[in-house]
This record gives structure tokens, C-alpha cells and sequence, in this order.
């Protein structure tokens, strides 16, 4: 049945009843396993001052009339980060949410404007704490699937397999056949080594332009490939709220999990030096408005709380994309109860 049929046409749904049922179940024990490690689960508002201060994020910006006529305005999150920070600045120690997200530009089978983003943080341990997480959820939602792999088109991941842990220089050097180490902030060098290996290298596009090209188009697609892949340890201008990793601070605390391809979290070592993290911020707007022509405000509230928060780490994980992979879908709105509406016209 077409994907353009609504999905409250009863036999599109009775078709999509299965997927909706296995992201319910998988909702259901996600919630058991981090209040079995006393986890608290919390819930943060939704609209927001700044929507979140990366380059490449776009946000969905509202207006209203408050009392007295005064006319507001903010946004709503690409990610309840800075909320859930704000706790930990305030005390909590293990806290996790299935958080209602939006994101503009963001449409095809593995984005929509509106998705479930499932976010956690430790505090007092290292963001290597994360990686166990992970495998956990991956095992989980094999659990409520009923299989032993996922499948996405023609790839294959063992879901109990441990997962293959790579360094970004490693995961460089081993598919295209380029030492990072050597470009590293070297615009002109990095831009050489995109050109010979096939990539089309725009005047204006910058160091970080070309890595994300070459990490989208020829590195992501062999990522996960039998087994997951955490892919760690990404250049410090590629990590906007890591911090830097302590023997080698050019690079981050940063990894992304992947399956099938398929980019599933994105997790950090927490970044909790205001300076900095106002320059990068201050930074990423900049580029922002000469890309895009706009720019986000930043939450002072959340940087006026960042000295005080704690060593902690966090990850921010697509639960729908987990839920298509454990239902053996290949669309996230095939396990989204209602779908987006403005994207009904999307291939």
C-alpha cells in the first residue's frame, strides 16, 4: 500500500499495527531497564529560548500573545539537552526522557520533522559507560523484535554481536585511504585528499565541509556492517558540547553508534567549561548566518549553569530509528503512530 494512503485509512494501519505494537513494547522495556539501574525518567519542556546552537541544525521557530498583549517568541528543541543538563546542574545523577523533537530541512524514510529522541546522562562516569548502554539497547530491541539481526535494504548487523569500537582516523584510513591526522585543520591538504578520491570540492566549502562529506558519502555507508560500530573520537571542531579527550585534546569525547549504515546515537563526554562552550557556540552561529542566513540566540541560562554541573556524560538516541530496526521496517514513519503531516508528499 502506498505510503501516501493516510495512515488512518484502516487497512494501512492494520498493516502498520505490528511496527506501532513492537515501538510500544520497546518503550515499554527501555523504561524497566533504566529504572532497573535507578535511572529517574523526566519529562522537559518542549519550547525553548535557543533550540540548540549547531551549525546544521534547523529549528522550528513559534510566536504568541502572552498576557497583556506582549507578543513572545522561541523555539521549539532539536533536543531537550540543555533541559536535562539544567537537572543535573540542580542534582540528579541518572535521569533519562522520550522527548517529542523537531527539526526543520529534515525529510526521507530515516528523518521527519517531528520524532522521539531517547536522551540519558551519567554523572561520575566516563562516556565509555555509554558504550555498555548501547549494546544494551541494541540487545533489547532485538529482544522485543523477535530476531537476531537487523536488516536495512540489503544490509545485515548481528544485534548480540559486541560492536566493532573504531577511531574516526582509523575508520578514514581503513575505507578511503586517508591519514586525518596529517589534514588535520590543513583546509588545503583535506580538500587534495577529498578530489582524489572522487569527491566534488566546492571553492567555499571549509575544513569541516569536506570532512563531513567524506565521513557521510564514503565512510558512514560501511559503518555497522554485520556488527554495530561506535565510532569514536572525532576532531575537537566536529564535537560542539564534548569535551576534549584527555590525551589528545585535538580530538573529543565523542562517538556515534551505528547499524546497518544507519546512524543511531550520537553521545558525549560532557563539555562543562562555559568559556569554551560560549566560543564554540558563538562560532557555530557565525557559520550558521554565513551558510544559512540566521542565526539561533544562545541560552544564557544553560551556560550560567554549566560551571556548576558535574562530570557527566550523555547520549541522544533515535528511538524511532531503533523501533523501525526492531520492527523490520524501513521507513521511521512506519513506527510512528501519527506521522508528520507536511511530509506526506515526500518520496
Amino acid at each position: 500500500m502506498s505510503a501516501a494512503t493516510p495512515f488512518w485509512n484502516c487497512h494501512r494501519h492494520a498493516a502498520r499495527r505490528p511496527g506501532l505494537m513492537t515501538r510500544t513494547r520497546l518503550k515499554s522495556a527501555i523504561r524497566g531497564w533504566f529504572e532497573a539501574r535507578d535511572f529517574w525518567e523526566v519529562e522537559t519542556g518542549i519550547l525553548q529560548v535557543s533550540p540548540g546552537n549547531e551549525t546544521h541544525l534547523h529549528a522550528m521557530r513559534c510566536e504568541w500573545t502572552a498576557f497583556g498583549e506582549e507578543q513572545l517568541s522561541g523555539y521549539l528543541h532539536t533536543s531537550p539537552e540543555f533541559a536535562m543538563k539544567k537537572l543535573i546542574t540542580a542534582g540528579e545523577t541518572r535521569i533519562f526522557q522520550f522527548a517529542p523533537v523537531f527539526r526543520a530541512r529534515e525529510a526521507s524514510p530515516l528523518h521527519a520533522g517531528e520524532f522521539s529522541m531517547l536522551e540519558w546522562y551519567r554523572t561520575d562516569e566516563d562516556y565509555t559507560a555509554l558504550m555498555d548502554d548501547c549494546v544494551a539497547m541494541l540487545r533489547l530491541a532485538a529482544e522485543v523484535g523477535v530476531r537476531r539481526e537487523f536488516r536495512f535494504r540489503d544490509r545485515m548487523c548481528d544485534a548480540f554481536a559486541e560492536p566493532e569500537r573504531l577511531s574516526v582516523v582509523e575508520a578514514i584510513r581503513r575505507h578511503v585511504g586517508i591519514d586525518l591526522d596529517a589534514v588535520l585543520e590543513d583546509r588545503a591538504g583535506l580538500a587534495s585528499e577529498a578530489i582524489r578520491i572522487g569527491l566534488r570540492i566546492a571553492p567555499d566549502d571549509t575544513w569541516t565541509d569536506i570532512f563531513s562529506r567524506i565521513l557521510s558519502e564514503r565512510i558512514e555507508p560501511h559503518l555497522g556492517m554485520g556488527r554495530a560500530t561506535i565510532l569514536d573520537r572525532y576532531p575537537i571542531s566536529e564535537a560542539a558540547l564534548a569535551r576534549p579527550c584527555p590525551d589528545d585534546p585535538r580530538f573529543a569525547e565523542r562517538f556515534e553508534l551505528y547499524v546497518c549504515g544507519i546512524e543511531l546515537g550520537n553521545a558525549f563526554g560532557e563539555l562543562t567549561d562555559a568559556g569554551e562552550q560560549r566560543a564554540r557556540f558563538v562560532a557555530d552561529m557565525a557559520e550558521k548566518e554565513r551558510l544559512y542566513g540566521e542565526q539561533y540566540p544562545l541560552d544564557e541560562d544553560f551556560l550560567s549553569a554549566l560551571p556548576y554541573m558535574p562530570p557527566a556524560s550523555g547520549i541522544a538516541l533515535g528511538f524511532d530509528r531503533l523501533a523501525m530496526l526492531a520492527a523490520g521496517t524501513e521507513r521511521v514513519e512506519d513506527v510512528i503512530f501519527t506521522p508528520w503531516p507536511f511530509d506526506r508528499d515526500r518520496p
